[in-house]
């Protein structure tokens, strides 16, 4: 079986304080690259780079590989890399940084309690100049660019100045299906919501689970509310609150559709026995042993085994109105270059490498979901993976990426799986799981304003 990192709200629900707090002294200003001459030849003295970064098992074969055929391309360039879990890396990556002997590069999280805190923190670099010097400004989607951006004040996010690159590599948020089970009952794989009702209420009359789901775990019991806010507002609406634009509220962004929907499969049945009290990786389990038709889901986070691949498929499905394909989507990981790097034209060059299309080939030769590139080969043997990449291609030709709504504020995962719980208890409406949101959201407004 293949492990793969999750990323997303799931993810980002680990703490971040520790390793940040101390990277936004009071009038700091963001590491600037225009501020000196930027260049892409990096031949000559040798040089060794620094990495910080997460990943393991199959996916550090994948970043040795990558390694491997920059330092190829490259060969007066050495890379270390450090590698770390998760939480590590992100609880300690702001001190990290700050130390003159610390990594080049390092990969950073998203949202505002991360990236931000270390762009407005002078951490890492404002990388404007390399993005027109290596093309970046007119090659990354501006649904992917805008997730790494911030105003240098730390201020606005998703405007304003790169200060990461993604890498090759993409995780989503979409429907997962078990075809086998499908194909038992006669049912087709579904194209529209509507579709994937019929199929669930189906799956359920014939005394079969419709969706393997758990909500003991507020955090990852939010992954079918993300998933369905998508199919009702537009990406620009969610992608203006998520990024604090200030003018959308958070009835515009599909929430109160999404909850509806959600409580309605609760009420019908739809979901795994005593959903309440399972967790996360219960409920994934439930899905992979065959015990549900369907499961929402953060691409890269289910170790389906080789067998698994011909029996499982994944489906973005397109918007109740207009059919146009939203989704919630984002690079595995970011990569920033440390403002204290003695070498970071060679580090923009890695990441410049790392967003290429050689590491986007080599993370579906590792049956990793790739990011930014459409022509490359498929395995043939890896059927999963196929529809994986079928849905991503749709996201592309629309550009209908949005962000992980928890982005929005440091609190909102927990804010909205809480609600989440009381909304299947039948404590609150969708309306007032959408009021707890917006109160979230105005609260985290009014102290960010206020610096």
């Amino acid at each position: 079986m293949k492990k793969r990192h999750i990323v997303g709200a799931v993810a980002l629900a680990a703490g971040l304080a520790l390793g940040l707090s101390a990277c936004a002294p009071g009038g700091s200003t963001a590491a600037d690259a225009s501020s000196r001459p930027v260049s892409k030849d990096v031949s000559g003295k040798d040089v060794t780079l620094k990495i910080l970064d997460f990943w393991q098992n199959d996916e550090g074969k994948w970043m040795d590989s990558v390694v491997k055929e920059f330092e190829k391309k490259h060969p007066n360039i050495t890379i270390k890399r450090t590698t770390q879990d998760w939480g590590q890396v992100n609880n300690t990556v702001g001190l990290r940084l700050a130390d003159p002997n610390g990594p080049d590069i390092a990969l950073v999280n998203n949202g505002w309690s991360a990236m931000g805190t270390l762009a407005k923190g002078g951490r890492i670099l404002n990388l404007d100049a390399y993005s027109k010097l290596y093309g970046w400004d007119k090659e990354f989607p501006d649904t992917i660019a805008r997730q790494t951006e911030f105003t240098p004040d730390g201020k606005e996010m998703g405007t304003g100045s790169l200060f990461a690159t993604p890498a090759a590599r993409s995780s989503l948020i979409g429907l997962y299906y078990n075809k086998t089970v499908l194909d038992k009952l006669g049912l087709p794989v579904p194209k529209t919501l509507a579709d994937f009702e019929k199929d669930a209420a189906a799956v359920k009359a014939a005394g079969q689970v419709p969706i393997a789901y758990g909500s003991q775990d507020k955090g990852s019991s939010t992954s079918i509310l993300f998933a369905l806010q998508n199919l009702y507002a537009s990406a620009d609406k969610i992608g203006d609150f998520v990024y604090s634009n200030g003018t959308v509220p958070i009835t515009d962004t599909g929430i109160v559709q999404a909850a509806t929907d959600v409580k309605k499969w609760a009420d019908e049945g739809w979901f795994t026995p005593n959903y309440a009290g399972i967790q996360y990786a219960d409920a994934q389990n439930e899905f992979l042993t065959g015990k549900a038709a369907f499961r929402f889901e953060y691409t890269g986070s289910l170790a389906f085994s080789e067998a698994q691949n011909q029996e499982f498929g994944y489906v973005q499905l397109p918007q109740v109105d207009g059919g146009k394909v939203v989704g919630t989507g984002a690079s595995a990981a970011n990569l920033a270059i440390s403002s204290k790097s003695k070498n970071p034209d060679a580090a923009a060059a890695f990441l410049d490498f790392m967003a290429g299309k050689a590491s986007a080939q080599s993370a579906v030769d590792h049956g990793f979901l790739p990011l930014l590139h459409s022509d490359l080969t498929i395995p043939s043997g890896n059927a999963e993976l196929g529809t994986e990449i079928a849905a991503q291609q749709s996201l592309d030709k629309s550009n209908g990426y949005t962000p992980y709504f928890d982005w929005s504020t440091p609190t909102m995962l927990d804010t909205i799986g809480g609600q989440l719980q009381q909304l299947y208890a039948g404590q609150v409406t969708p309306k007032q799981l959408a009021d707890a949101g917006q109160q979230d959201y105005d609260a985290f407004q009014a102290k960010r304003t206020k610096g």
